[in-house]
Formats: C-alpha cells, sequence, structure tokens
C-alpha cells in the first residue's frame, strides 16, 4: 500500500507541475512555456520505462514455461532483457534529475506580467517533480538489482545495491551535465564518435573540466540525500 500511494504521489506531482505551467499560460496571458512541459513529460518515462520492464521481467518465467527451451537458453534470455531494458532505462534517467537545471528561470522574461511569487512556486514544482521521478525510478531499479542478486537479503541492504545506486545517480549527473551544457540528448548515443569528440573538445577549454567535476559531485550529492533516507524508508515498509 505505501508503495502505491509513493506512486500516487509523484503521478499527482507531476500533473500539479505541467497544471501551473498551463495555468501560467492562461492566468497571464503569456507564451505558453512548450520546452518545460516536454522536459515533464521526458522526466516521468524513465518511471514508467522501469514499471513496464519489471513487469515484463515478471512476466517472462511464466512465457518461458509456456515453450519448450533449454535452461541456459532461458537464463541468457533473462539476463539479455535485463542488460537491454537496464541500458534503455539508464539512457533516459538524466531526464529526471534534468529538471533541477530549470531552478535557472530560463523561461521567465522581464517583461513578462507573473509574480517572482508564481513563477517560484512553479518552477520549484518543477524540479520536485523530476527529483520524485528519479527517486521512483532508480529504487524500482535498486530494488530489482537486490532481487536478482541477493534474494534471500534478510540482514539489510548490501554494499553492492548501494554501490550499483551510486554508479547510477553519478552517470545520471554527467548526464545532466551533457544535456544542459553540451545539448546532448539521450538518442544522441547513435553518434558515440560525434558526442566524444564535442565532449573531449569542451572539457578542453579553460576552467571546464573543473566546472564539470563540481556540477556532477554536487548534483549527485544532492540527489544521493534525498534517496537515500527515502528508499531506507520504503525498503522498511516493503519488509513490514
Amino acid at each position: 500500500m505505501a508503495v502505491l500511494i509513493a506512486c500516487l504521489a509523484v503521478v499527482l506531482l507531476n500533473a500539479y507541475a505541467a497544471l501551473l505551467i498551463i495555468l501560467r499560460s492562461l492566468v497571464y496571458r503569456v507564451r505558453l512555456y512548450r520546452p518545460m512541459l516536454l522536459n515533464i513529460g521526458l522526466s516521468f518515462v524513465p518511471v514508467l520505462v522501469s514499471l513496464v520492464a519489471i513487469a515484463g521481467l515478471l512476466g517472462i518465467p511464466t512465457l518461458l514455461s509456456m515453450t519448450e527451451i533449454r535452461p541456459n537458453v532461458a537464463s541468457a534470455a533473462i539476463w539479455a532483457y535485463l542488460v537491454v531494458g537496464t541500458a534503455a532505462w539508464l539512457l533516459l534517467f538524466p531526464n529526471a534529475i534534468y529538471l533541477i537545471t530549470e531552478l535557472n528561470f530560463s523561461h521567465r522574461r522581464e517583461e513578462d506580467p507573473v509574480p517572482l511569487w508564481y513563477d517560484i512556486i512553479q518552477t520549484l514544482t518543477v524540479t520536485l517533480s523530476g527529483i520524485a521521478n528519479a527517486v521512483v525510478s532508480l529504487a524500482v531499479v535498486q530494488t530489482a538489482f537486490l532481487v536478482i542478486t541477493d534474494p534471500n537479503t534478510s540482514e539489510g541492504i548490501p554494499l553492492s545495491s548501494w554501490s550499483f545506486a551510486a554508479t547510477i545517480i553519478v552517470l545520471g549527473a554527467i548526464g545532466v551535465y551533457l544535456g544542459r551544457y553540451l545539448r546532448f540528448n539521450s538518442w544522441d548515443v547513435r553518434h558515440p564518435l560525434s558526442m566524444l569528440r564535442k565532449l573531449v573538445m569542451h572539457l578542453r577549454q579553460r576552467g571546464k573540466a573543473i566546472e564539470a567535476g563540481g556540477f556532477v559531485l554536487t548534483h549527485a550529492v544532492l540527489i544521493g540525500m534525498i534517496y537515500v533516507p527515502l528508499y531506507l524508508l520504503g525498503f522498511g515498509a516493503l519488509r513490514g
């Protein structure tokens, strides 16, 4: 029940963030800022992907039992599904954390009649929705990792599980930096050499490497400080 309530709260938070953006346009008669709406949608995709992937994983054993497939082939199929599913989710995961960068108020113009207090609430809600999406989707994936690697866990969460989550958080922060400052998108991985070339050129600029390191570190620490206690609470609720 606690998990369902948490998922519902995240959905409502995303809906409220989108509603505030739409009301901003309707009430104050300014241009609808569509990029922010798009970013909210992209931010929620990792949640959907993680849930769909877990549902598919639960259904694979049933599907395989209905066919005459050798155990070693079935095991290989399951691991292939896990690798592909995790990779797809990981490429989308930075879209959730990315909403932190909306706090730069890039949508606000000096001539806008929108009160500052409204934009503060709207942008903060958008940012919180992204953080919530990141927490929920990572929690789903970490729990799946925990079940697969240590299904008989009874003494708490093993270090390997935390290491997995920490790696994802750092990679997510790196993805946010690449998206904000180099304007990369998840689908740009189709051109890895071009991405690598642009990244090297960017980091060769004076001070950019230090800036990138500071960006990734501070964002990762923030997400980690929010995620760890929430996951502990959720894990405790599941075990209870």
